[in-house]
């Protein structure tokens, strides 16, 4: 089920804008490809990032993924809770599994972001 609120890319992150910060994690089917996740090494706070620019690793028993900053903005939280469970990324993606939020600086580049129906169907269609 890919939920109807968020916000996709190609690279199978999601973002869920909340004003002027987006949070930002990996989808069901970025999780399930990688297999169980063992680490993931998030960005340091204050981390000034460019969108299209790597933002975190997500390493599972299989494979290493990484993790692209979906916008352009500031790293202004991290989920901590990932050091310990990293299998929350498993657990639940788009909700305790996300990996950080960003303070957006380019919101216009928000509107090149899928939505729903078109992560599914970009999904659907590379498989």
């Amino acid at each position: 089920m890919i939920p109807k609120d968020l916000r996709y890319t190609k690279d199978h992150e999601w973002v869920r804008l909340e004003g002027e910060e987006a949070r930002v994690g990996i989808t069901h089917h970025a999780q399930q490809q990688l297999g169980d996740i063992v680490f993931v090494e998030l960005p340091p706070l204050g981390k000034k990032t460019q969108r299209g620019e790597r933002l975190a690793t997500v390493e599972s028993v299989k494979a290493v993924g990484e993790v692209f900053a979906p916008l352009s903005g500031e790293v202004v939280a991290v989920n901590d809770a990932l050091a310990g469970a990293p299998d929350l990324v498993n657990k639940d993606p788009y909700g305790q599994g996300w990996l950080c939020t960003l303070k957006v600086s380019a919101p216009r580049e928000a509107d090149a972001l899928l939505d729903a129906a078109g992560y599914e169907a970009f999904v659907e269609g590379s498989g």
